[in-house]
């Protein structure tokens, strides 16, 4: 059970102190200026984001597309080579081949092939094997 003096009764985000427990008739305060923005991806997908009303120059030129992940910009010709954030992302064949060389990918093949076919899960001759 909630007591009836509990802080949180009727609040809602973007309530302002002092509007009470009950918004209808009272002032809710002023809410800051926001635009909404579209972003265009080659792929034509379109991306709309909502930022205060800032100047031009600070809101971001390029977005990541929602749908695809691609790099969108604002007049919808996505830049080429231009990625919206840089940030180090690898995918787990990238760390991989970093660690190991294509002879080491090719001996851990053969080694796990071989522990299988002495299982008898796979036989002796695979198509394509020389």
């Amino acid at each position: 059970m909630i007591h009836p003096t509990s802080g949180f009764r009727g609040t809602r985000a973007g309530v302002t102190a002092g509007t009470g427990t009950s918004l209808q008739g009272q002032d809710q305060g002023s809410s800051l200026p926001r635009i909404r923005i579209s972003y265009w991806c080659a792929k034509g997908h379109e991306t709309q984001l909502v930022f205060l009303k800032l100047p031009e120059d600070q809101i971001p030129a390029v977005w990541d597309c929602r749908r695809c992940g691609t790099a969108a910009a604002r007049d919808g010709v996505a830049p080429a080579g231009l990625q919206a954030f840089d940030d180090g992302y690898k995918s787990h064949l990238e760390y991989v081949k970093e660690r190991r060389s294509s002879q080491d990918a090719e001996d851990l093949l053969a080694g796990a092939l071989e522990k299988l076919r002495a299982r008898s899960i796979l036989p002796d001759e695979l198509p394509g094997d020389a």
